[in-house]
């Protein structure tokens, strides 16, 4: 097996204009291009006649986390801007929304400097009543700082809260602040449970009319949810990829998805999207890990790396069935788990035989996760994409791979 952690990331860098960027999504979800790579062939389409080119009776796999509006602006009584922006809550996600006054979160802070000390406050309204916001750092480390946020009417929970009082956190790299489209736009459709402070930018392309037509095209559909990061964004500043640290997010998985996926094993399964991706794939090692390591296991993390070590062999059924074991076990409906899964060029995909993507950013983990896919086809079909015309990163085009 090739040293993955001695992988240059500098071979997975590109030229990128900014005016190749799409700054702002097309009226039509559905109207994007459509890069398609099958039997060796890469063309063009139009993201609404996906349907023709995927396989027959495949199971598509939609990520149903939403964005949150993760931005908060607070302003200093001496006029000092400090932006405060969620990242994930200290306990469980649907505790955190549902709680009343106070929780606390992981944070990064904007202008810190600002912000010695003391309580940042505003004042907002929840539908019609009006509602005073105060953060409070509690302690801080070097990837983020420990907010405690505490409302009045302290029993309103704060989902509502941070409805009112957030913006969507937009990209970074569309160098532009949300507007009101954006609330809309820079979510899917299908879009059920708040968490990720960035889209699953694959399910963007999808809307109820395709979802019914491919459904009425013997196409099946089952959901995921892992809740998106910023470590999405964040590009790989060290020279080799086994330097850099992978981010970690939170997976979600109902034990009937579990039961739908061993039903398929051996067909087709084509996750949308890079997060749907490292949610089915981890799923393969957290059943590696019930087997080595016994299923009264209370913590289940993969490792960026667990993948890359030495395995007996074995088969993605059996690694579901471990998994099934487990929650049988413990009385559960569902898997909740966390994941760092670094997929990059000598990974083997387990459940996975295809994939829905956008087009990403150079020196990128998601850049590295499409080449373990297709090989060095990534950059044909980049180039391919950069001569015809295709919009690059959340707002942009589409891809279906199947190598």
């Amino acid at each position: 097996m090739t040293d993955v952690r001695a992988i240059s990331i500098e071979e997975y860098d590109y030229p990128l204009p900014e005016e190749r960027i799409a700054k702002y999504p097309l009226p039509e979800r559905d109207a994007s291009k459509l890069l398609v790579l099958k039997e060796d062939e890469i063309q063009a389409s139009q993201f609404r006649h996906i349907g023709a080119y995927l396989p027959n009776n495949a199971l598509l796999v939609f990520n149903e986390t939403k964005v949150i509006r993760a931005r908060l602006q607070f302003r200093k009584p001496t006029g000092a801007h400090v932006e405060v922006f969620c990242l994930e809550p200290d306990n469980d996600y649907q505790v955190a929304f549902s709680s009343s006054s106070p929780v606390r979160w992981k944070c990064l802070v904007g202008n810190a400097k600002r912000w010695h000390e003391g309580l940042l406050s505003m004042t907002l309204l929840v539908g019609d009543e009006e509602v005073v916001l105060n953060a409070n750092r509690i302690a801080q480390n070097d990837q983020y700082s420990e907010i405690e946020f505490s409302w009045t009417p302290s029993h309103l929970p704060f989902a509502s809260v941070l409805e009112a009082a957030g913006e969507i956190p937009l990209p970074p790299y569309l160098h532009r602040d949300a507007e009101p489209d954006d609330r809309d736009r820079y979510q899917t459709v299908f879009a059920r449970y708040d968490g990720s402070v960035a889209a699953p930018t694959a399910g963007l392309h999808f809307t109820k009319p395709l979802l019914e037509s491919l459904r009425s095209q013997g196409f099946s559909f089952d959901e995921v949810t892992l809740h998106v990061g910023a470590g999405t964004f964040r590009p790989v500043a060290t020279e080799t990829i086994g330097e850099h640290a992978m981010h970690s997010e939170t997976i979600i998985v109902r034990k009937s998805t579990i039961e739908n996926l061993m039903s398929h094993i051996g067909k087709d399964i084509i996750p949308v999207g890079t997060t749907s991706t490292r949610t089915l794939e981890s799923l393969y090692w957290i059943g590696m890990m019930l087997k080595e390591q016994g299923k009264e296991m209370r913590t289940l993390h993969v490792d960026q790396w667990y993948p890359y070590e030495q395995h007996e062999p074995l088969p993605v059924k059996e690694a579901l069935q471990y998994i099934l074991g487990f929650l049988d076990m413990h009385r559960l409906t569902h898997l909740e788990a966390s994941t760092s899964l670094m997929i990059a060029p000598s990974y083997q995909m387990r459940v996975i035989t295809g994939l829905i993507t956008n087009f990403h950013q150079p020196k990128s983990t998601l850049l590295l996760l499409v080449s373990a896919l297709i090989g060095d086809r990534w950059k044909e079909c980049y180039r391919f994409a950069m001569e015809n015309g295709f919009r690059f990163l959340s707002y942009g085009d589409s891809c279906l791979f199947l190598p």
